[in-house]
């Protein structure tokens, strides 16, 4: 029995690691696995950015996923959400392979610095932790994803709304001052999540680069045209043709005037839907609003021409203080009761059987009747002299409209209004400020900066 029981001695000092005598010892450290690992990193509270001798930190952005949640036309606003996975370098939260075997740890993401992307356009920005937890190689490279719900001012061509196409920047940058900087090497990987946002609808994202090496996401956006044809255009058409058929109704009974003045009733609520669903000012104004303005005027003219050729139709005159002198009352009346005492007198003097009076009687019913007969032709003039001018008004409008038609077709095939949507870059300000935004414009040029933080990773490892 004790043969087997040195055996086993032996196996476990063998086993063990060796121990010195005088306190020295060579042995290592025990392993520490990955939860040891990221709670040494979390005591180090590393909450300031990664600095190196250049003062200026890299974020490599991999991929850009875009959303437009919503546009509004009358702000002139959109409001987006974009998901947005990002890389950088911290080498005081790597570690040795001797230390550990565990080429990857998971942290806290609100126990370390997390890099903020800048929004320049932005009106609004929330920016949000895609998860609660980053991911974290032992060359210390740091894996996040942020989501942010911004919304941007965003100037569009609605020169031609509803047939408007245009594009919308989101300017993605960092910041940078003389000496410090956070530049970002943003990948050409950026894909459109979902396109439609009610009325408009998302065509494309790309990233775009300008002159001065600024990155933008261009928004490629277009309106679906149905919903304002519909709504705006069709009855606006509508209302001009009721219009020019209402010249078939007769002037008498005043059904007519009754009629244009319920078009313009009817037109004016359709100008109040306008006027709440686009802006009413911009560089390049919708050529809706002078579409309305013009339709209104021609309605309005309508119906004033239709009032005044209904006054010419029982009148000389359509001015109210002038009346003629043949339809004036009391004349109208002194003549009834002289032809009133004339036909007493004229049954008297014939009941009497005075022949001569009988025929002045006779002769003044006559030419009362050939005056009743001259009074009804001159009315007939009148309703014939109003219906060649409304014939006239009718064949003119009809001449505006065909005119007007084809203007509004040529203006909307010209460009004749521009905008310019990147006008937010203040460039008096790039004087004072030095800009370094050291952009790579291929995801596949990273590997030489990932070999640049190794080397220094290295070099501090060796002097610790």
């Amino acid at each position: 029995m004790v043969l087997p029981q040195r055996i086993s001695l032996f196996l476990l000092l063998c086993s063990s690691p060796p121990v010195f005598v005088g306190g020295i010892s060579n042995s290592t450290e025990a392993p520490c696995d990955r939860r040891c690992l990221a709670n040494a990193r979390v005591k180090k509270e590393l909450f300031s950015a990664p600095q190196n001798d250049n003062c200026t930190i890299m974020v490599n952005i991999t991929s850009i996923q875009y959303e437009t949640l919503s546009f509004d036309t009358k702000g002139m606003e959109m409001s987006s959400r974009i998901k947005i996975n990002m890389e950088w370098k911290d080498p005081d939260l790597g570690w040795l392979q001797e230390k550990s075997r565990f080429p990857t740890i998971v942290m806290p993401v609100d126990k370390i610095w997390i890099p903020r992307i800048v929004l320049d356009n932005a009106i609004e920005t929330t920016m949000e932790p895609y998860t609660n937890d980053v991911q974290v190689r032992r060359d210390g490279t740091v894996s996040h994803a942020v989501v942010y719900f911004t919304t941007v001012s965003c100037q569009i061509n609605l020169f031609t709304y509803p047939f408007v196409a245009g594009s919308c920047p989101v300017a993605m940058n960092g910041w940078s001052q003389k000496t410090c900087a956070l530049n970002f090497q943003i990948a050409d990987n950026v894909t459109l999540v979902g396109g439609s946002g009610g009325e408009w609808l998302t065509t494309s994202v790309n990233k775009t680069v300008d002159k001065s090496n600024r990155v933008y996401l261009q928004v490629a956006l277009s309106i679906n045209p149905f919903s304002a044809v519909v709504t705006l255009i069709l009855p606006s058409g509508l209302i001009l043709l009721a219009d020019l058929v209402s010249f078939a109704l007769p002037f008498e009974g005043g059904e007519r005037n009754s009629f244009k003045v319920t078009l313009v009733l009817s037109f004016t609520m359709f100008l109040l839907i306008l006027s709440d669903h686009l802006p009413n000012s911009g560089d390049c104004s919708p050529l809706l609003h002078y579409h309305f303005s013009f339709c209104l005027v021609c309605l309005v003219l309508s119906m004033l021409a239709s009032i005044v050729l209904t006054r010419l139709s029982v009148d000389d005159s359509f001015l109210v203080c002038r009346r003629s002198s043949k339809v004036h009352p009391s004349n109208s009346t002194e003549t009834n009761d002289g032809l009133d005492q004339e036909k007493d007198t004229g049954v008297i003097t014939t009941m009497s059987g005075d022949l001569a009076s009988e025929k002045t009687s006779l002769l003044k019913i006559v030419n009362f009747l050939e005056t009743v007969n001259e009074k009804e032709k001159e009315d007939q003039s009148k309703v014939a002299f109003a219906y060649l001018l409304d014939k006239f008004c009718f064949g003119f409008f009809i001449i505006i409209y065909i005119l007007y038609g084809i203007i509004i077709i040529s203006i909307t095939r010209t460009d004749i209004c521009k905008v310019n949507n990147l006008d937010f870059w203040d460039e008096s300000q790039q004087e004072d400020v030095y800009y370094d935004y050291s952009y790579i414009y291929s995801y596949s040029d990273s590997d030489s900066y990932s070999d640049s933080y190794s080397d220094s990773y290295s070099d501090s490892n060796t002097n610790t």
